[in-house]
């Protein structure tokens, strides 16, 4: 590890090829990594700073995910039937958009039904900014359930819950097509704020014409109505 750079996993692999009566197992090796016990053997310096990602294990064996990992409090296929068709306002798929320069993000949230958007633009991708403009953005409005991905930035959805009565559902981990309404949303907007924008640069103004401006585009869908006549049960005259 010291001299070579070798990985736990590469350790245990050797290991195992060539002296199987040595077995160790790397999560033993991590384990005590993360207990500074092998700091000692190197003179006091980190071992985990020998190890790639600083000890850092980015998937479990099984192939699972463990970076930025949050406590969701429902599984997608415990989200209710009626929210499954489209039938009714009020059911809303959640995600972020960002750009490269990791500052201020875009927080888009899409009835499923009429595919209208909400959501407005957090100082940061952080869970708190994140959460607050999620709770303003339904404020008034129907709010049935939500659906989201596993992003660190939802990690506050019980206190979304809380504050606007509406359960999170949440995708399979690399799902992007179970939130599709919100992806294709995503895809528009990306014509308007592309990921070399930087949106710290954006004021709130511009984002809501932008947001506006979507909800007033006709969807094929939608029989050529727009979102917002869909949410509204209105008419608009827009030639």
């Amino acid at each position: 590890m010291l001299e070579g750079r070798w990985s736990p996993e590469q350790i245990e692999g050797r290991i195992a090829l060539e002296r199987p009566d040595l077995a160790v197992s790397d999560t033993t090796i991590y384990r005590e990594i993360r207990s500074g016990r092998l700091d000692r053997c190197i003179g006091g310096r980190k071992a985990s700073a020998r190890l790639r990602r600083a000890g850092r294990r980015r998937k479990r064996r099984d192939g699972s995910e463990l970076r930025g990992k949050i406590k969701v409090s429902h599984e997608l296929s415990e989200r209710p039937a009626k929210a499954e068709g489209r039938s009714r306002i009020g059911d809303w798929e959640g995600d972020t958009v960002a750009d490269r320069c990791g500052g201020a993000c875009l927080v888009t949230m899409v009835d499923r039904m009429s595919g209208l958007i909400a959501g407005g633009k957090p100082p940061s991708k952080r869970k708190g900014p994140v959460r607050r403009v999620m709770e303003a953005s339904m404020e008034g409005r129907p709010c049935e359930t939500v659906t989201l991905d596993r992003g660190k930035e939802f990690a506050e959805h019980a206190l979304f819950t809380k504050a606007v009565g509406a359960e999170c559902y949440f995708c399979l981990p690399h799902h992007p097509w179970q939130r599709g309404t919100n992806e294709n949303t995503n895809g528009l907007l990306r014509q308007y704020f592309p990921k070399s924008c930087d949106l710290d640069s954006v004021d709130d103004a511009e984002v809501r014409r932008v947001y506006d401006e979507l909800n007033r585009r006709p969807r094929e869908r939608l029989g050529w109505r727009t979102p917002y006549e869909v949410y509204h049960s209105t008419v608009l005259h827009l030639l």
